[in-house]
C-alpha cells in the first residue's frame, strides 16, 4: 500500500513537470540536456522530465522601456537632459535569449549612445525643432542593431528636453521679446490700415460730394435753360396774338406799325430778352407819338 502511495506521488509530480500551458502572447524557449530545444506556442506543452526545462518565457507583446534621463551635450557646448521612451517586440525568442545577455540593458545601453551621437551633431535650437528626426534616426539606428537579437524597434520618443536653468532664462526672455515686437508690428499695422482706410473714405466722400454737386448744378442750369424756353414761348404766342389780331382787323400800315412796337416794348420788359431794332425802324420810332394820337382822337 505504501509502495502505490509513492508510486502515484511519482506519477503526479512526473506529470506536473511534463504538462505545460503556454499562455496567449507567450511563449518558452525550452532546452533539452543543456540545449535549445524549441520553442513552445500559446497552448498546451509535452516535455520530459529531467531531461526538458523552460529556459525563459518571452512576451511576443509590444513593451516600452523608459531609457533614464541622460545628460548630452549639443554642437554649440550646450549640455541640455533629454528623456526617451522605446517601443519594441519580440519576433525571434530564441535570438532574444541566446544572442545577448539582457536585450532590455542592450537596448537601453544602444539608445543612450546613439542619443548623443545624433544630439552632438546639431545646434541647441534644432533639437527643439527637430524631435520628429531625432525620433527617427534614434528608431532606424536601433532597429538595425538589435535586428540580430531578434528583436523590432517599432518607434521611439523623446518625452522630454530640458535645458540649462540660465538657458531657459535667456529663452523665455527672447520669447518675451520677440513677442513684443509682433504686438508693435500688429499695432503699427493696424494703425496703418486705420489711416488707409479713414483717407479712403475721405476721398470717397470728397467724389461722392464733388458728383453730387455736379449733379445739382446740371439740374440748376436746365431748370432755368427750361424756364427761359418756356417764357420765350409764351412772350412768342402774346406776339403771334397780336400779329394774328391785327390781321383779321385789316389794319393799315401806321397800326400795323404802332401794334409792332407795343409788342416789342412788352417783350423787351423781360430780363432775358434782347430786342435788336433794324435802322429802318428808327422813323417810325419818331413818329410813335403822333401816330398813338391819331388813334386815340
Amino acid at each position: 500500500m505504501t509502495f502505490l502511495l509513492v508510486l502515484l506521488v511519482i506519477v503526479l509530480i512526473i506529470a506536473f513537470k511534463s504538462i505545460k500551458i503556454v499562455k496567449q502572447a507567450e511563449v518558452y524557449v525550452i532546452e533539452r540536456l543543456g540545449k535549445f530545444y524549441k520553442v513552445a506556442d500559446a497552448g498546451l506543452t509535452i516535455i520530459i522530465p529531467f531531461f526538458d526545462h523552460v529556459r525563459s518565457v518571452v512576451s511576443l507583446k509590444q513593451q516600452t522601456m523608459d531609457v533614464p534621463p541622460q545628460g548630452v551635450i549639443t554642437k554649440d557646448n550646450v549640455t541640455i537632459t533629454i528623456d526617451t521612451v522605446v517601443f519594441y517586440q519580440i519576433t525571434d525568442p530564441a535570438k532574444a535569449v541566446y544572442e545577448i545577455q539582457s536585450l532590455k540593458k542592450g537596448i537601453e545601453y544602444l539608445a543612450i549612445t546613439t542619443i548623443r551621437d545624433i544630439i552632438g551633431k546639431m545646434d541647441l535650437d534644432e533639437t527643439f525643432s527637430s524631435r520628429d528626426g531625432i525620433n527617427n534616426q534614434l528608431r532606424v539606428v536601433l532597429d538595425e542593431a538589435t535586428d540580430r537579437w531578434g528583436c523590432k524597434i517599432d518607434r521611439v520618443e523623446i518625452k522630454d528636453i530640458t535645458p540649462p536653468a540660465d538657458i531657459r532664462d535667456a529663452m523665455e526672455k527672447e520669447m518675451n521679446a520677440e513677442r513684443n515686437k509682433r504686438a508693435l508690428i500688429l499695432e503699427s499695422e493696424a494703425q496703418r490700415q486705420s489711416a488707409i482706410m479713414i483717407a479712403e473714405g475721405k476721398k470717397q466722400a470728397a467724389i461722392l460730394e464733388a458728383e453730387a454737386d455736379k449733379e445739382s448744378r446740371i439740374t440748376r442750369a436746365a431748370g432755368e435753360a427750361q424756364a427761359i424756353k418756356e417764357v420765350a414761348d409764351a412772350k412768342a404766342k402774346e406776339i403771334q396774338m397780336v400779329y394774328e389780331a391785327i390781321k383779321n382787323s385789316n389794319p393799315d400800315d401806321k397800326l400795323v406799325q404802332l401794334k409792332s412796337l407795343e409788342a416789342l416794348e412788352k417783350v423787351a420788359e423781360g430780363e432775358a430778352n434782347k430786342i435788336f431794332i433794324p435802322f429802318e425802324a428808327t422813323s417810325t420810332l419818331s413818329s410813335l407819338g403822333t401816330i398813338k394820337e391819331v388813334f386815340k382822337n
